[in-house]
């Protein structure tokens, strides 16, 4: 067999369980979850990254769906949002039962993965969704979302992220019993777009492996949403995953300064600089046409697992690729079809099957079962916190 005959072959039974997927922003964008207008039973591939027919094709088998907010919401517009978000994923669960399996646990994976199913968890991308109650928290949890990532692009109050001047210098007292609280519910701390200090604190903090939803490499390339060695270096002692991301703006380090003179055009012309829609995408096409973007490969994710599996171990590795939440990916990786060309392309550099099944499957689902194992542990020992940022951070 040719190695993507053989990384199809692999994905049949350890498929994909991606940490990152914004397609209920996108059908936000698009539509206002109008999910008959993008009915992702078809080919949607005019307007979004993501269908199931190509989430087969791609051999996935388990998708966190992220249930993200923009930072510039706050207080209870954030939580409503939020709330939207998590309508949207359980609105595409109820129209495609066939194909989407909801799953709040390692034991609902693996069960999706017997009946052929993609499991569907959620995971909320950014702190301020909760707008600083841990009560909030707890409610998100009881809805189903999985993991939440303690920023997004902004600080909160309490935690900075890695995209912001510094703040609270890492995790405020508050930050640190978001965290506890955290494990308490058994909710996996994703540490993906939060500021090193920020990582370093949390990981001071949890009694549970963290994951980084979808983060790559800074030794590889020099961006601060990635991770840095000694950030990695402290994973195995943890058990946490770090989830490569396809975004080339992450991964290539010629596209990062290609993106912030991209990002500021469309600023100048009136956009957020992370706006998908249409209109705003003719802007970023227009400005691409003068200023060829740097392209971005399967190779150059390739790179970047290479080092982090040197730095971390085959054991903390995942993948989260940022589908439709980019508006550019790697050539190869153009759409959620692409994984089995990663696969192959690891193949070809002597990974072994036993590893890229951890790097597919298992890693993920141990994460999320030894997330759930902590959390009866606590359980047992304390109930929920009522604490407040104004209490702790007086």
């Amino acid at each position: 067999m040719t190695s993507l005959e053989t990384a199809r072959d692999l994905l049949r039974e350890f498929p994909v369980v991606d940490g990152h997927n914004d397609l209920p922003w996108a059908l936000r964008e698009q539509v206002r979850y109008d999910i008959a207008a993008r009915d992702i039973a078809a080919d949607q591939s005019a307007h979004l990254h993501t269908d199931i027919p190509r989430l087969r094709a791609g051999g996935v088998g388990a998708q966190f769906w992220s249930v993200y907010v923009r930072s510039d919401y706050a207080g209870d517009q954030a939580v409503s949002a939020t709330l939207e978000q998590i309508d949207c994923v359980r609105q595409l669960l109820a129209r495609h039962p066939a194909d989407l399996r909801p799953a709040l646990t390692a034991a609902d994976m693996e069960a999706a993965r017997a009946e052929g199913r993609i499991a569907s968890l959620m995971g909320a991308e950014g702190g301020h969704s909760i707008a600083e109650s841990l009560a909030t928290l707890r409610a998100l949890y009881a809805l189903g979302v999985r993991y939440m990532t303690l920023t997004h692009n902004d600080n909160i109050a309490w935690a900075d992220s890695a995209t912001d001047e510094p703040g609270v210098g890492g995790l405020s007292a508050f930050g640190r019993e978001v965290v506890r609280e955290m494990n308490r519910e058994g909710m996996l701390v994703d540490l993906s777009h939060v500021a090193a200090t920020t990582m370093r604190d949390a990981l001071d903090t949890t009694a549970a492996p963290v994951i980084f939803s979808h983060s790559s490499s800074r030794a590889v390339c020099d961006h601060p949403r990635n991770i840095p060695d000694d950030v990695l270096e402290r994973l195995p002692a943890n058990g946490g995953v770090a989830m490569v991301t396809f975004v080339p703006k992450f991964v290539l380090q010629a596209a990062v300064d290609w993106t912030a003179a991209a990002d500021e055009n469309m600023r100048a012309h009136g956009f957020h600089h992370l706006d998908t829609t249409a209109e705003a995408m003719k802007v970023h096409r227009a400005f691409e046409e003068s200023n060829p973007r740097p392209v971005a490969t399967v190779a150059t994710v390739a790179d970047h697992l290479d080092h982090m599996r040197e730095v971390a171990g085959i054991d903390h590795l995942g993948i989260g690729g940022d589908y439709d939440g980019t508006a550019f990916t790697p050539e190869g990786l153009n759409d959620v079809t692409g994984y089995p060309n990663l696969i192959a392309e690891l193949l070809d550099r002597g990974w072994s099957r036993t590893d890229l099944a951890k790097l597919t499957w298992r890693n993920a689902v141990r994460v999320l079962g030894a997330a759930e194992d902590v959390a009866r542990d606590l359980q047992a020992t304390r109930g929920p916190s009522n604490a407040t940022l104004a209490e702790l951070d007086a």
